[in-house]
């Protein structure tokens, strides 16, 4: 299955990367997109191991990195489409199933 999970809220960051984790250790292919405080979501340890391992195609939304002075860690930068809601709109269109936090 394809997943995507949009996060918006730094809050459920946590659960939104146990998702992402339970959903790779089933090998569904995965897709993931922050924006407002979900940005901060960088910072969990877990999204970056699966951004890292290439389990993870992850967007982040530009205007949102630059409103809460967010940077892409250096561990993942080259991985992370740093972008727009295009990258919203594409993860609903190629995701089976798509989980918003």
């Amino acid at each position: 299955m394809k997943l995507g999970v949009v996060i918006t809220g730094e809050e459920m960051a946590g659960p939104a990367a146990d998702l992402l984790q339970a959903a790779a250790d089933r090998n569904h292919e995965l897709r993931c997109f922050l924006t407002d405080t979900g940005i901060r979501a960088l910072d969990q340890s877990g999204i970056q191991e699966l951004v890292g391992s290439d389990r993870l195609t992850l967007a982040v939304c530009e205007f949102s990195m630059e409103r809460f002075e967010q940077t892409v860690p250096s561990a993942v930068a080259d991985a992370v489409i740093v972008g727009g809601q295009y990258q919203d709109a594409e993860l609903a269109h190629w995701c089976d199933r798509v989980v918003v936090y």
